[in-house]
């Protein structure tokens, strides 16, 4: 079987423990990002399977009907709104997806970057670099409040840390009371005042029709001048360049933030990474040896099941029934 592997940016795949497994299979591996339909088509032209690595690259039909050897897709990660997995059912292609639990690293990346961000890390380590020594004064957390804009399980270890630390954690649940919220020590506090009072807040939750483009200016303009926020989250919480205007205004007057609108970033074009009081990185959340090598391994499950003649974890069982 002829494997094709897709925007495994970091050369992870091959290097997973996993891929042992793929002996006897001939595997072609693609590190860079391609958007081109033409170019895509024609790199995947022979393949009889595909690993799609998360949501990185969108699967439309116009791409599924151009690929005439195609038979499966290993999808890592449970989500599939890139993919037109009507399109694939019609082509007989078995889609089969396996999940990974990033909470932990998420919550890792999230303490990560409050901390990068109030002690001005990435700024001091380039200054020590250009000779400088102590050029900034960084803000410790004890004492100061921890507000969760909704709450999940990556929050709940996010406000555990916060405890430890010495700080209040503060929470806005949603519109319906989280009792897990109250098992993690959350204080409930309305929406106004969780924006009002946080001195860090950490962006949480589910991305809905709901609550897509949610916050919106004026809840960032409730902020303090000295608050950071922090989205390890979804970038579509906010509204559409909300946050870029808040931080010129200067409230809040800092951000750390992971994940953006349209992703991948490339050439430095969007406008957070001009900013002097944000630190950007590049969608980290779940990119950590662990998470990845549960990912991989579960499309590598999908791949011999396909394989073997007895397909698992199909997210369109549908398409067995053309077999």
């Amino acid at each position: 079987m002829k494997i094709a592997v897709i925007d495994d940016y970091s050369d992870v795949f091959r290097n997973c423990t996993c891929y042992a497994r793929l002996k006897d299979h001939e595997v072609v591996i693609f590190h860079d990002i391609v958007k081109d339909l033409d170019v895509l088509a024609g790199r995947l032209k022979d393949a009889d399977a595909l690993v799609l690595t998360q949501s990185r690259s969108k699967f439309p039909r116009a791409i599924i009907e151009r690929l005439p050897k195609l038979r499966m897709i290993a999808q890592t990660g449970r989500t599939t709104t890139h993919l037109d997995v009507a399109a694939c059912t019609e082509k007989g292609i078995i889609v089969a997806t396996a999940g990974a639990d990033a909470t932990r690293a998420v919550a890792e990346l999230t303490w990560a970057l409050i901390l990068a961000a109030l002690r001005h890390i990435p700024h001091e380590v380039a200054q020590l670099k250009q000779g400088a020594w102590q050029s900034t004064v960084g803000t410790g957390l004890n004492g100061k409040t921890l507000g969760l804009y909704d709450f999940d399980n990556a929050g709940a270890i996010v406000a555990g840390v916060a405890k430890a630390f010495g700080m209040k954690v503060i929470c806005w649940e949603g519109p319906e009371p989280n009792a897990k919220a109250r098992e993690a020590g959350c204080e409930s506090t309305n929406r106004d005042a969780l924006f009002a009072d946080a001195d860090v807040l950490s962006l949480h939750g589910a991305l809905t029709k709901d609550t897509r483009g949610s916050i919106v200016a004026a809840d960032l303009a409730r902020m303090k001048p000295t608050a950071l926020l922090v989205n390890t989250d979804r970038a579509q919480l906010i509204a559409d360049g909300a946050l870029v205007e808040a931080l010129k205004r200067g409230c809040p007057g800092h951000a750390a933030v992971d994940v953006y609108e349209t992703e991948p970033v490339l050439g430095g074009t969007h406008p957070l990474l001009g900013l002097p009081n944000a630190v950007c990185t590049p969608h980290l959340g779940n990119v950590e040896w662990g998470v990845l090598e549960k990912l991989y391994s579960g499309a590598i499950d999908g791949l011999l099941g396909f394989a073997s003649g007895k397909p698992v974890n199909v997210h369109n069982p549908e398409v067995l029934q053309k077999k």
